[in-house]
């Protein structure tokens, strides 16, 4: 028999969480996806070190997973889909609950668990680590394997991750969309795809944030269009210019460099998350940063921002921010702090709101404080990095799934996606299952 346990991320967009159980009569071998935090709870954003809050405190506010369905259970192995927060950032707090389970991602994935695990301070995180490439198949137990598949989503590396048991492959597409376009040179493997849908796919669990969306969502290609046309036109004589977009975004972070070259400007990337990601992604050769700096100790902010306010037309700041989140860079000089926004500056948002009441209401007090300084704002220079609908009905036609269990996603997500499955063929109660949190779904 398969478990699926639908922990977290079933009843919202964050602190995702989900683990596969297989069992033939005897004990039951379980494999966990994601250990994830969501933010808002906790009104923290990229910068903060999260692994400076106490665990007690925040499972209180709901900020991490209650993973107590999983204790006492036999669990082999721990995996991550990519390396955003909310889906490695509880991995401090949750991965010693599973003493010496080894954790498994692709290489990117691994380095970031890593950076918040070496933040931790309450715990000491003695879980192994292991970097696993694209095809390889990992054997974590007698009757149980790992697989990651390539996939695209805003942060590189991402991955599907197979979870192969002898009664099939239960395949979680962690977020995901089919971009054929990707700057950073990734591409769907359509091929291992259409393998596994030939072999056999027991169960399918997809993200499901943008399903409601009638459409295909668009190549990051098409952004790199979005920023380019503004930055670069004939005639641009902006004087302070400011972006931000999420620190993790490396393929646009990348293009934001070009385009500060291009425009004889120096980027420049201003808080801890952004210098975080890029130092990981410049080790592994996954961006050059010629031209560019990172700055992001409280000292060095303060004196680089100090120096660009004096000769703003030589700089292209990005920073973070883009949700309004207190406490991060842009939300600051919204604030008058840090740097004296004004009139002179624009801010290009290349980033959308995260779909959640609290970020809405922060990014709507951000733009209306940076419209009382006279800034000229530059908004949705973005493509999401989430599937819709297009993108998940060519994936369930690819895999051809015996069953289909939603995940990521508000309720509301959820039941669009048992929609979009029915026009498959499928049937809610028979082989769509929608869960929330703290659930189990039996597939036998």
């Amino acid at each position: 028999m398969i478990k699926i346990y639908t922990i977290s991320g079933y009843e919202e967009v964050g602190k995702n969480m989900t683990a596969v159980g297989y069992s033939d009569g005897g004990r039951e071998e379980v494999v966990i996806i994601d250990m994830g935090i969501r933010l808002d709870r906790v009104l923290i954003h990229e910068d903060v070190n999260i692994q400076q809050f106490p665990t007690k405190e925040l499972q209180r506010l709901g900020a991490i997973p209650d993973d107590s369905i999983l204790r006492n259970k036999k669990v082999v192995a721990i995996t991550f889909t990519h390396g955003h927060l909310d889906h490695i950032g509880a991995v401090a707090k949750l991965a010693p609950h599973y003493p010496d389970v080894p954790i498994y991602g692709t290489p990117y994935t691994v380095k970031l668990a890593k950076s918040e695990v070496k933040s931790e301070q309450y715990f000491e995180v003695k879980n192994p680590m292991y970097e696993t490439q694209f095809g390889e198949i990992v054997q974590v137990s007698e009757n149980l394997a790992i697989e990651f598949v390539r996939s695209t989503h805003s942060i590189p590396q991402a991955a599907m991750v197979v979870v192969h048991t002898p009664e099939g492959a239960v395949v979680h597409t962690g977020d995901f969309k089919f971009d054929n376009n990707n700057p950073l040179g990734e591409r769907p493997d359509y091929k291992r795809l259409k393998e596994l849908g030939k072999e056999g796919v027991k169960v399918l669990i997809p993200e499901s944030t943008r399903v409601a969306e009638p459409t295909k969502t668009p190549s990051e290609a098409v952004a790199q269009m979005l920023l380019e046309d503004f930055f670069l036109y004939e005639g641009a004589d902006e004087k302070g210019l400011i972006a931000t977009t999420f620190a993790s975004h490396i393929a646009r972070l990348q293009e934001l460099i070009w385009i500060a070259n291009k425009m004889g400007r120096q980027a420049v990337f201003v808080g801890r998350s952004l210098a975080k990601y890029t130092g990981i992604a410049k080790q592994l050769g996954l961006i050059k940063m010629k031209g560019a700096r990172a700055v992001r100790s409280p000292n060095a902010i303060r004196k680089v921002l100090a120096e660009v306010s004096g000769a703003r037309e030589n700089y292209l700041l990005v920073v973070t921010g883009h949700q309004g989140e207190p406490g991060a860079v842009l939300t600051r000089m919204a604030n008058g702090e840090l740097y004296d926004i004004g009139k002179d500056d624009t801010v290009v948002f290349s980033a959308g709101t995260i779909p959640n009441p609290l970020n809405r209401a922060q990014r709507y007090v951000l733009e209306t404080k940076l419209k009382m300084r006279g800034v000229r704002m530059i908004k949705d220079l973005h493509v999401s990095g989430h599937a819709s609908r297009e993108d998940h009905r060519y994936l369930i036609r690819m895999l051809n799934p015996e069953n289909i269990v939603p995940a990521h996603g508000e309720f509301r997500m959820l039941t669009h996606y048992a929609e979009l499955a029915e026009e498959e063929g499928y049937l809610i109660g028979r082989d769509v299952f929608v869960s929330r949190n703290g659930y189990t779904v039996e597939i036998r």
